[in-house]
């Protein structure tokens, strides 16, 4: 069984900065593209940010110059930096992983529980 879990959210004022991370667990053989997404009250869940299986990233035009996503397959894990925070960027923040569990297995979706980032001042 697969557990995704975040880390890193919070309270933080305009202009801020936080690290969300998003560590993958269990029976794992390989990992491949890696998302964010977030969704706030009232909207609808997001793409934030993307990263293929060959590292190549992709973001959403509201984040684009102030996001970055990585990951350090090592540790199965996945990292947003978000940088010059804004109010707009309020939100419940998703990870999504595609993963493998065995070698004759495709890949398949797996998310995080969500982590509350909240841009205030």
């Amino acid at each position: 069984q697969v557990q995704l879990v975040e880390s890193g959210g919070g309270l933080v004022q305009p202009g801020g900065s936080l690290r969300l991370s998003c560590a993958a667990s269990g029976s794992i053989f390989a990992i491949g593209a890696m998302d964010w997404y977030r969704q706030a009250p009232g909207k609808q869940r997001e793409l934030v940010a993307a990263l293929s299986s060959g590292d190549s990233a992709n973001y959403a035009d509201s984040v684009k110059g102030r996001f970055t996503i990585s990951r350090d397959l090592a540790k199965n894990t996945g990292y947003l930096q978000m940088n010059s925070l804004k109010p707009e960027d309020t939100a419940v923040y998703y990870c999504n992983f595609a993963i493998s569990v065995a070698p004759s297995v495709g890949f398949a979706d797996y998310w995080g529980q969500g982590t509350q980032v909240t841009v205030s001042s």
